[in-house]
């Protein structure tokens, strides 16, 4: 036999609830609560169980918007629909239970026929909501699921050009994850939410796309740069940037981070870097964060023309300036999360199912040489 769905009947009338419960109770599990508090205590252990409240308005101890104002501080409103109970309503109290969110609103005296379609409808327009939300939510999933992968595609082609492994495309959104981590809890003023640390971390990804028009004897070259070379290799800063305005027609807001660190992640403090000679704050925080993030991990990383640099050292190298100028208080967040870093860039492979896929997808692009940036490519 199906378990019957439950629902929370809160009144201070114990008339009013056995009336209630004898409309329901065939259909419905009814859990009482006698006042607003017992039901916030029901619903802080109970909450996943119950399918609908049926609030009253008026009574002791915690009142009816006194409960839907606690239900929406913590979250509780978007995961089970109230409907409200009262014959006593003012106008001004109703529009304040609508603008908290209850779904219906049932007056005194019960109608059987009334109480049964309307918990009813609540009940199934819910659930709807709910398959409704998992459908979008898989959406936007499986879209930035592609969107990640487009993008280690395009960073590994450049990868791979520069003589490299792909790990430092990973290596780069780990970093800079945790530096930004790090970065919101010293600086709450900059909003660095979950969603903002990883649109910056993946948008990291193509840091360094503007390396696909230099060439591949400078690239990998093994040996210090000449003058003209250097300069042939800083235009790829510049050159990533106006590959990625030229894609975003749209004000896409993960291309526009992306230009943002593009152009600017070799840009330092003291405004000694290029291409724009920027200084301080004027270098967007995305940018700093993937400077500080690129210069640790080309330290620690082996590459064609010099050998891995422990991680002790690396740190008291950007600490002492001897890797350009970085803000001091990014300087604190890295050292506050070196450890954490040294293991999780240990840890870091691409041997994953998608890493897999995106490597397979890039050999083959650069095994048929189809490597010209245009708009149809990277769409």
């Amino acid at each position: 036999m199906d378990q019957k769905l439950k629902i929370l009947i809160v009144d201070d009338s114990e008339l009013n609830r056995e009336i209630l419960t004898d409309i329901l109770e065939s259909q419905y599990d009814i859990i009482e609560a006698e006042n607003g508090k017992m039901a916030v205590e029901i619903l802080e252990k109970r909450l996943s169980e119950i399918v609908i409240v049926m609030l009253d308005l008026v009574m002791p101890e915690m009142d009816g918007i006194q409960v839907l104002t606690m239900m929406n501080e913590k979250g509780w409103i978007n995961d089970v629909p109230v409907v409200m109970i009262s014959s006593e309503a003012s106008p001004s109290a109703m529009d304040k239970a609508y603008d908290l969110g209850i779904t219906d609103y049932i007056t005194r005296p019960f109608d059987t026929k009334t109480v049964q379609r309307r918990v009813m409808n609540t009940i199934a327009l819910y659930s709807k909501q709910k398959k409704l939300i998992k459908i979008v939510a898989q959406q936007i999933y499986e879209r930035e699921k592609i969107n990640s992968m487009m993008i280690n595609i395009l960073s590994h082609i450049v990868e791979f050009r520069n003589g490299e492994s792909g790990l430092h495309v990973i290596h780069i959104k780990t970093a800079t994850s945790l530096l930004l981590s790090a970065l919101s809890e010293k600086c709450p003023e900059l909003k660095l939410d979950r969603d903002k640390i990883n649109l910056i971390s993946m948008a990291s990804a193509l840091h360094d796309i503007g390396k696909i028009v230099i060439p591949e004897h400078i690239l990998n070259k093994p040996g210090r740069f000449t003058p003209e070379e250097f300069e042939i290799m800083k235009k790829h800063s510049a050159a990533g940037a106006d590959i990625l305005k030229e894609f975003n027609s749209n004000g896409n807001p993960l291309i526009e981070v992306a230009y943002e660190i593009c152009r600017w992640h070799h840009e330092r403090f003291d405004g000694r870097g290029y291409p724009d000679g920027l200084k301080g704050s004027e270098i967007p925080i995305s940018a700093q964060v993937v400077a500080i993030a690129d210069v640790y991990d080309a330290l620690t990383s082996e590459r064609c023309y010099k050998a891995a640099i422990p991680h002790e050292e690396a740190l008291q190298m950007i600490a002492d300036g001897k890797c350009g100028a970085f803000d001091p208080l990014l300087i604190d967040c890295l050292m506050s999360v070196a450890d954490r870093l040294k293991e999780a860039l240990s840890q870091n492979t691409i041997s994953d199912t998608n890493w897999s896929s995106v490597q397979d997808m890039t050999e083959h692009i650069l095994k048929n040489n189809d490597i010209t940036i245009s708009i149809p490519i990277t769409r």
